[in-house]
C-alpha cells in the first residue's frame, strides 16, 4: 500500500528532524570529548598552567555566551554554541560547556593521579559517548533517569572501562570507575552531570589507588 503525500510528508520531517538531533549531538560531544586532552596537556604544561588554560576558555565562553544573549555576536564561540544547543536550549544560558571545565577542574584541583586523569576521562568519554550512543542506538528506557537508555549506560561502561585500564590495569580500579560512572551518568542530573561524574569517580577512585 502506497503512503499519502500527507504521511509522507511527516516521515520525511521526522527523518529530518532525526538528522538534525543527531547532528547537534555530534557537535556538542565533539566539544565535550576535547576535554580529554586536559591530562595529556598537564604533563607537558603542568597542572598549574592547564588550571589557568581551563579558567581563561571557561571564563572567555561565559563572556560570550553573555555576549550573545544579548544579541551581540563572537566570532566562532556564538557559531559553535547555536549549533551545538538542543532545541531546549536555544533561548536559555547554554551552562554546559561552563560545567564542563568546572568538572574537569575540579578533578585536577580534588584528586592526584591517576585518579584525576581518570575522573576526566570518565567525564569526556563516558558521558560523551553514552548520550551519543543512546541518540543513535537507544532503544531500552531506563526508568527513573529522565529518558536515558541502556544501551547509552553500556557504552558509558565500556568507554571508562577501556579509559581507566588504559590509565591504570588494576582489575578492580577498573570496574569501580566503570560502575560508578555508569551510575552517576544515568542520574537526571541536567549539565550538572559534568560536576557530578569527575567528582563522583575520582572520589572512587582515589580511595582504592
Amino acid at each position: 500500500m502506497h503512503m499519502s503525500l500527507m504521511q509522507q510528508i511527516v516521515l520525511q520531517n521526522t527523518r529530518n528532524s532525526i538528522s538534525r538531533e543527531l547532528q547537534t549531538e555530534l557537535i556538542r560531544k565533539s566539544i565535550h570529548l576535547s576535554i580529554a586532552l586536559a591530562p595529556t596537556v598537564a604533563t607537558l604544561i603542568g597542572t598549574a598552567a592547564t588550571l589557568a588554560l581551563l579558567a581563561v576558555g571557561t571564563v572567555s565562553y561565559t563572556v560570550a555566551e553573555t555576549q550573545r544573549r544579548h544579541g551581540r555576536t563572537v566570532p566562532i564561540i556564538s557559531r559553535l554554541t547555536v549549533l551545538a544547543s538542543r532545541s531546549r536550549d536555544r533561548n536559555h544560558f547554554v551552562l554546559g560547556p561552563i560545567t564542563l571545565g568546572i568538572g574537569a577542574m575540579l578533578a585536577m584541583l580534588l584528586y592526584p593521579d591517576p585518579a584525576a586523569s581518570i575522573a576526566i576521562y570518565a567525564l569526556a568519554f563516558g558521558d560523551g559517548i553514552a548520550s551519543f550512543s543512546g541518540k543513535l542506538f537507544g532503544r531500552i528506557r531506563v526508568p527513573g533517569t529522565g529518558g536515558k537508555t541502556l544501551e547509552g549506560s553500556l557504552s558509558c561502561a565500556a568507554a571508562v572501562a577501556a579509559a581507566a585500564y588504559w590509565v591504570y590495569p588494576h582489575p578492580a580500579v577498573v570496574v569501580a570507575s566503570a560502575a560508578s560512572a555508569t551510575v552517576l551518568e544515568a542520574l537526571p542530573t541536567g549539565d550538572a552531570d559534568n560536576l557530578i561524574l569527575p567528582v563522583g569517580v575520582g572520589l572512587v577512585v582515589s580511595l582504592m589507588v
